[in-house]
């Protein structure tokens, strides 16, 4: 199975430098998720899947999360990005065919996989491929959802979204592929992430900063809708049992 040729299209010149500075912003909040998610583990080697033009990458490194890390990327527009960065730590760099991950059984420790899958085409196979090659996962989801979802399409789609989840949606993914899940975050986007997107509709920005209020007051509603969703994972041994 290989993403189809208008994915990989649509993604090979994705990554340029104009967006670079916004993309490193955001990723520094992805890495602190992860981070957070294994406090007090560590891990002799790490493989990120899906790792863009390499920002989070780069903040773990400066972190010395790992002394051993690796990535896979489909766009060849972001494997040229994540060398010119020369990230200590990081080893393999491959570009791959969206499916297929060229590393043996248990190789890795531990395989993020951040503001991936809601691109995805054939997610579980994803996943699979994901559960084979690691001991432990980290994923990181946007969480989209609303009750008019499909009357922004148009918008979703632009971003390349074609997957949308929930927080217990996307549990029910994990879990669905024998995943258990050992440590979640329900996180809202840093006001230095978001601001660069209302820097010509200040009214935007005082309406999304007063939702992130009311959700931070109900802790229920933050467990619906937050702007992302960050989960810590390991594989269990049991068989996927349907019907």
């Amino acid at each position: 199975m290989q993403i189809s040729d208008n994915v990989k299209d649509s993604y090979s010149s994705q990554y340029d430098e104009s967006s670079v500075a916004w993309r490193n912003t955001g990723a520094k909040y992805k890495a602190l998720n992860i981070v957070e998610l294994t406090k007090n583990i560590s891990f002799k080697n790490v493989l990120e899947v899906g790792a863009g033009e390499g920002s989070i990458l780069s903040w773990l490194s400066q972190w010395d999360f790992c002394p051993d890390m690796n990535c896979v990327e489909i766009s060849e527009s972001g494997i040229g990005l994540i060398k010119s960065k020369n990230i200590k730590s990081l080893n393999d760099i491959l570009l791959f065919d969206g499916y297929k991950i060229p590393y043996p059984d248990d190789h890795f420790d531990l395989v993020i996989c951040s503001h991936v899958m809601e691109h995805v085409e054939h997610e579980r196979l994803l996943l699979r491929e994901i559960k084979r090659v690691s001991k432990n996962q980290i994923f990181e989801v946007p969480i989209d959802f609303s009750f008019y979802v499909d009357k922004k399409l148009k918008h979703f789609l632009s971003y390349g979204h074609i997957n949308i989840y929930t927080p217990s949606l996307f549990r029910f993914l994990l879990r669905s592929e024998n995943l258990e899940v050992k440590k979640d975050i329900c996180h809202l986007y840093h006001e230095e992430v978001i601001r660069p997107l209302f820097k010509n509709n200040p009214k935007g920005l005082f309406v999304t900063k007063l939702k992130f209020a009311i959700l931070r007051f109900f802790p229920y509603l933050l467990g619906i809708k937050p702007s992302s969703y960050a989960v810590l994972t390991s594989k269990t041994e049991k068989d996927l049992s349907i019907f």
